[in-house]
């Protein structure tokens, strides 16, 4: 089932930058829908419905949260505003499919700074066969959160220019950001760095908590992220006219993706 989502995912990405208007804002909650989906029902098949749950709960929760208080407030991010009555059901000014992209983003990344940091989902968790405890050593989970946060960093890289073009939201402050992408503010990354940093802890948490994984198989959320990082790269370059989000998203995705290459190569050199 996790499979048949991320190709689904793929074929509906792909019709985006061929797209405008109406069509394209359906797209979106599309890209949406299939990303959290996929994520949750690898997350469901490989660590159980409660890890899933708890996965969501903290990272689509805390994305929320953050985002309410970010468009009343100003913090973390800065200023900004989404538009209205184009992306479906809003709470407190917020889409509700703003907090279901966290989980569907941010996923595969957690998933990849685990294989980084040295994590095996297989041997990680709660009470393993025979009630024995797996424990984690603190240095690897602390590598861990800092990869998911370098990586949610590199998404929103590719994911903030690409939204901030369409119109989906804008911001207070247009002249105070990376070269090439002025128009979000450097206070926009130092937030998803913060907030990023909570969900790592939380969900460190979690895995101490819960069991560990029944199915260690990692390849639909290796592809997803592989898709995420080249394809985004790709379609800002080539089809949306962002070359500048697809340098930084690619640099910023590549600090995960081009050693999880390197690793990979290794591996296979080694079987």
């Amino acid at each position: 089932m996790p499979a048949f989502a991320a190709v689904a995912l793929v074929l509906v990405q792909i019709t985006y930058p061929l797209s405008a208007g109406t069509l394209r804002d359906r797209i979106t909650v599309g890209v949406v829908v299939l990303s959290v989906s996929t994520a949750l029902l690898h997350a469901v098949t490989t660590r159980g419905w409660r890890w899933a749950v708890g996965f969501f709960v903290i990272v689509s929760g805390v994305g929320l949260a953050s985002e309410i208080v970010g468009t009343a407030t100003g913090v973390p991010y800065g200023a900004y505003a989404y538009a209205t009555d184009r992306l479906g059901p809003a709470l407190a000014d917020v889409p509700l499919v703003v907090p279901l992209a966290w989980t569907g983003g941010l996923y595969p990344i957690w998933v990849v700074a685990g294989l980084l940091a040295g994590i095996d989902a297989a041997s990680t968790g709660g009470h393993g066969a025979g009630g024995a405890v797996n424990r984690v050593s603190g240095r690897a989970c602390v590598i861990r959160a800092a990869l998911l946060v370098i990586g949610a960093v590199g998404w929103d890289l590719f994911l903030d220019p690409q939204m901030v073009a369409d119109g989906q939201w804008t911001w207070s402050v247009t002249d105070a950001g990376l070269p090439g992408l002025a128009q979000i503010p450097y206070t926009n990354y130092l937030g998803w760095m913060l907030v990023a940093s909570l969900m790592a802890a939380l969900l460190t948490a979690l895995d101490r908590l819960l069991p560990r994984a029944h199915d260690p198989s990692v390849a639909v959320p290796l592809a997803v992220f592989a898709w995420t990082w080249l394809g985004s790269a790709l379609a800002h370059a080539v089809f949306l006219g962002l070359p500048a989000s697809a340098a930084w998203g690619f640099a910023g995705m590549g600090s995960l993706g081009i050693p999880l290459a390197r690793q990979a190569a290794a591996r296979w050199r080694n079987t």
